[in-house]
C-alpha cells in the first residue's frame, strides 16, 4: 500500500487521480458493494479514525458499528444520481456528505465517490438561530399582548391591524394638546376612543365633559354650553348655572355629533375654539377656559363643507388631526374578541354564566353590523338576559339575526346545508386572516384559537 500526498489507495495514483484528489482532501471511494477502495486522510480526520484502517471495510458494517449514519452509497445506487445528505458521526459531529455515481461504458455504477465537510458548527449555529427566532417570536407575541392589554384598558378591544393602527395614532397624539376629529359610522366607538385619548393625556386628572351636539334643543344650546347668570331668562335658576364648557376647564371638552350643529351654533363654537373665551347667557364679562378639544361625527364633513352646510373654517379648526375609526364590517377579526369581552362583562353584571352555541358564534361573525360595536353590545346583552339556560342558542338572538342576508344567499343559490354554510364561512374568515397576518401564531391570536387549530383548519380548507 502506497501513500502519496496524504492519499491511501490500493494502487498507484495516475495523473488524473492526482488532479482529482487535489481538489478535495476528504474523498472516499467505494465500489458498488460498498467496500472502501480509496480514502484520504482528511476523511479519516472527520470521523476521528486513521484513514488506512478504513480501507477494505464495508460502509454498511461501519454504519452498524456506529461510525457514521446514514450512509450515502445505497441511496446513490438506488437513485443513480448525485445525492447530498447530513451524517452524524460516532462523536456527534454533523457532516455534509455528497455522493456521486461513477458509471462504466454500459451505464453501470462501478464506483461511488463521496466527499464530506464537517458542518457541526454550522448546524449548531442554525439550531441557535432557530431558537433565537422562536424566542423573538415569543417576545414579540408577549409585547403584542401587553400592548393590546394596555390599549384595552378603556373598554376598547381589538385584534385587527386597522384598529390597532387607530389606537397607536390616538395614543401617539394624546400627549399633544391638539384638536382631534374622530370620524366613523355610528356605534364604532368614537366616545370610547375620545376617553382613551383623554386618559392617556397630561389632562387625565382633569374632567372629561361630553356634549352631544345633536341632542340639545336649539333654544337651550347656549345655556347648556355656556351657562347662564341668575335671572337671565324666564324660568332660569335664581342661582344661575355653570355651563359644560366651564366644567371642562383643565380637562377635555368632547363635542360629539358635531356635524349636527346649526349654522348659528357653528359660529359660536368657532369663536370658542379660537379665543378660548365665552360669555354666559346674560353675562357681561368674558370667561376664559383651558380645555383640550376632541370632536366626533358620523357625517362626511368634507361633503358638508362643499355643500355649504358646514363652515370650512370650523372644519379646519376641528380636524387638525383627523382619525377615522373603521366599521366593524371592515375588521371582522375583532368580532369574536369583542363578543368574548362583552359576554364576560354582562355575565358579571347579571350574575349569569353563559356560553355561546357554535351556530350563534357563526351567525354573529356573518352578520352585517350596521350598528357596529354598539349593535353587537346590545345583541350580547339581549342574549345573556333573555336566555334561561347556560347555553345561548339561536332562539335567544334578536329576530333580525335569525335569517341573515349571507345565509339567505346560500339557501337561495345552493340550498346549502347549515354545516356546509358554516364551513364556507370558516374558510372565508381564514382566507382573510391569512392575507392579513404573516404567521399561523398571529392568525390564532386574531381569531382566538390555538396555533395547531389554525394549521389544521388551513389544511382542511386548502388555504395556502
Amino acid at each position: 500500500m502506497n501513500r502519496k500526498r496524504g492519499a491511501y489507495m490500493n494502487s498507484e495514483w495516475n495523473e488524473n487521480q492526482w488532479i482529482l484528489h487535489s481538489l478535495k482532501d476528504d474523498l472516499l471511494v467505494t465500489d458498488e458493494k460498498g467496500i472502501i477502495v480509496r480514502i484520504h486522510e482528511g476523511t479519516g480526520n472527520i470521523y476521528d479514525v486513521k484513514a488506512e484502517k478504513l480501507l477494505g471495510k464495508s460502509v454498511y458494517e461501519l454504519e452498524k458499528q456506529g461510525l457514521f449514519t446514514p450512509i450515502v452509497t445505497p441511496i446513490v445506487l438506488e437513485t443513480k444520481k448525485k445525492i447530498t445528505l447530513v451524517q452524524t458521526t460516532k462523536q456527534g459531529k454533523q457532516v455534509l456528505v455528497t455522493g456521486i455515481p461513477v458509471k462504466d461504458e454500459k451505464g453501470e455504477i462501478k464506483r461511488i465517490v463521496s466527499y464530506s465537510h464537517d458542518v457541526t458548527e454550522l448546524m449548531e449555529m442554525k439550531t441557535y438561530l432557530d431558537a433565537m427566532e422562536g424566542e423573538m417570536q415569543r417576545v414579540k407575541s408577549e409585547l403584542m399582548l401587553l400592548r393590546n392589554q394596555n390599549l384595552s384598558t378603556e373598554g376598547i378591544v381589538c385584534n385587527s391591524e386597522k384598529m390597532q393602527q387607530v389606537l397607536r395614532t390616538a395614543v401617539h397624539v394624546s400627549n399633544v394638546d391638539v384638536n382631534i376629529l374622530l370620524l366613523g359610522q355610528s356605534g364604532v366607538g368614537k366616545t370610547h376612543l375620545a376617553k382613551l385619548i383623554h386618559n392617556k393625556s397630561t389632562r387625565s386628572k382633569g374632567p372629561f365633559i361630553e356634549v352631544n351636539c345633536g341632542a340639545i334643543p336649539d333654544h337651550l344650546f347656549e345655556a347648556e354650553l355656556f351657562g347662564y347668570e341668575a335671572g337671565a331668562f324666564t324660568g332660569a335658576s335664581k342661582n344661575g348655572k355653570v355651563g359644560l364648557v366651564e366644567l371642562a376647564d383643565g380637562g377635555t371638552l368632547f363635542l360629539d355629533e358635531v356635524g349636527e350643529l346649526s349654522p348659528a351654533h357653528q359660529v359660536k363654537i368657532l369663536k370658542l375654539i379660537q379665543e378660548k373665551q365665552f360669555y354666559s347667557v346674560g353675562g357681561r364679562k368674558p370667561k376664559t377656559v383651558d380645555f383640550r378639544l376632541i370632536a366626533a361625527t358620523n357625517k362626511d364633513l368634507e361633503k358638508a363643507v362643499a355643500e355649504k352646510e358646514f363652515r370650512e373654517d370650523l372644519y379646519f379648526r376641528l380636524s387638525v388631526v383627523p382619525i377615522t375609526i373603521p366599521s366593524l364590517n371592515e375588521r371582522p377579526e375583532d368580532i369574536f374578541p369583542l363578543l368574548t369581552h362583552f359576554a364576560e362583562q354582562f355575565e358579571k353584571k347579571y350574575n349569569r354564566k353563559r356560553t355561546f352555541d357554535n351556530a350563534v358564534i357563526h351567525a354573529l361573525l356573518a352578520h352585517e353590523w350596521k350598528g357596529n360595536v354598539r349593535e353587537l353590545i346590545n345583541v350580547i346583552e339581549h342574549a345573556v338576559v333573555v336566555s334561561s339556560q347556560t347555553l345561548i342558542t339561536m332562539e335567544h338572538l334578536p329576530h333580525s339575526l335569525h335569517r341573515k342576508k349571507r345565509i339567505q344567499d346560500v339557501e337561495e343559490h345552493g340550498k346549502m346545508k347549515l354545516n356546509d354554510a358554516l364551513n364556507e364561512l370558516e374558510k372565508e374568515i381564514l382566507v382573510k386572516a391569512k392575507k392579513q397576518y404573516k404567521t399561523t401564531t398571529e392568525i390564532g391570536e386574531a381569531l382566538g384559537i390555538s396555533q395547531p387549530s389554525v394549521v389544521r383548519k388551513l389544511k382542511k380548507h386548502s388555504v395556502f
